[in-house]
């Protein structure tokens, strides 16, 4: 199916490129969300028309998404979240979440605009990316913690002990003790 597209979309096209797509991609998700239209000779000729409204309103966006983006870039959002001793969530933490903490924060941020590759499942410092426009896209840390004290302890950059994790030091002076240990039975 040949689309033109009324907007950019990533890794297809800009405002006005005539690029083929499957039937699905096309059918499924341009056309009803109005990033499309059939690229037929009526929708070409009403996108002639349409083409420095679209650019308008592209461009008006794309503002309102660079003034939005200079107060979000770096932001720092503390989500708690239940685990298990060695740090793994019993569950793991979604858009929807990362969003309502933006939001409670005083942030407008749609679910659909933070990109998550693959799920949060483990406590820590995430670094991730939000597409609020095609062309505008920030960097955010979302902090998953157990408690509002670990995740201050998390956000200053400590590392959090684990049963299991052994102190540098410890380890060195158990070597220390081995080594003494075995040069009196050699003497």
């Amino acid at each position: 199916m040949e689309v033109i597209l009324l907007e950019r979309v990533a890794k297809l096209g800009q405002i006005g490129d005539v690029v083929r797509v499957r039937d699905g991609y096309g059918r499924n998700f341009l056309l009803p969300n109005g990033k499309a239209l059939r690229a037929t000779k009526e929708n070409r000729a009403r996108f002639e028309k349409m083409k420095s409204q679209l650019e308008a309103r592209n461009l008006e966006l794309k503002t309102e998404a660079s003034a939005v983006a200079a107060k979000l870039d770096g932001q720092k959002v503390v989500i708690l979240r239940q685990a298990g001793e060695t740090g793994q969530l019993y569950g793991s933490v979604s858009t929807r979440d990362i969003a309502g903490a933006f939001t409670a924060d005083g942030f407008t941020v749609d679910r659909q605009q933070i990109v998550l590759n693959h799920p949060i499942k483990t406590i820590g410092l995430h670094v991730l990316p939000v597409t609020l426009h095609p062309e505008v896209e920030v960097k955010v840390n979302v902090v998953v913690a157990r408690s509002a004290d670990e995740a201050e302890r998390l956000a200053r950059g400590e590392e959090i002990r684990r049963p299991g994790d052994e102190d540098e030091d410890e380890v060195e002076e158990v070597a220390a003790e081995a080594e003494e240990a075995e040069e009196a039975t050699e003497a």
